[in-house]
């Protein structure tokens, strides 16, 4: 009785891996095939969203103030009235960059949490009355090592975690607003 069980085992096991194999052929120059594929691997569908209108210029009274770092001497500001978590996975949003001396730099800009990478869409023109769409580029990978990294600090402290967007944009003009950083907030600081 046990041999018969024993051989009913082996059949059945055999029959099982015999099922999970791949039915597909490889050649010896593709190398071994696979059903499985991973996430990274996968080829990206993502579309950005047309930009076609941007923000008025900020206003003073709209200006959030947020850090970057301790020892840069610039000022950084996010205007409330521009942040946008749109439903193509970026956050838009206008950055005022002000220095000591009174100079100004303004920026409209996105950050996509999926990829850490940031894209400038237009920046303040020569007579500071309006946008130059002319300075836009294209999406690139956020720097963490400078000194006025502000991309990395708004991406890790305010707009992204796992990947995804912190929230609305209502949640992160909040967080900025009372200085609540992600970091904190995993810790309850």
């Amino acid at each position: 009785m046990k041999v018969f069980a024993f051989a009913v085992a082996c059949v059945a096991t055999g029959v099982l891996l015999a099922g999970c194999s791949s039915t597909k052929s490889s050649t010896p120059s593709d190398g071994p095939k696979s059903d499985f594929q991973y996430l990274f691997d996968r080829p990206s569908t993502w579309t950005e969203k047309k930009v076609d209108t941007l923000p008025p210029m900020p206003q003073p009274g709209n200006l959030l103030p947020f850090n970057v770092s301790q020892n840069t001497p610039l000022q950084f500001a996010l205007d409330a009235k521009s942040l946008t978590v749109d439903n193509d996975g970026v956050i838009r949003y206008t950055v005022v960059i002000m220095s000591p001396s009174g100079a100004r730099n303004v920026n409209y800009e996105g950050i996509r949490c999926e990829d850490y990478s940031w894209k400038l869409y237009a920046g303040l023109n020569a007579d500071h009355d309006g946008w130059d769409r002319t300075v836009e580029n294209d999406w690139t990978r956020i720097e963490n090592g400078d000194l006025n990294a502000y991309h990395a600090a708004l991406y890790q402290d305010y707009f992204c975690t796992s990947k995804m967007p912190v929230g609305k944009a209502e949640t992160i003009l909040n967080n900025i607003k009372y200085k609540r950083a992600n970091s904190t907030l995993i810790r309850g600081g």
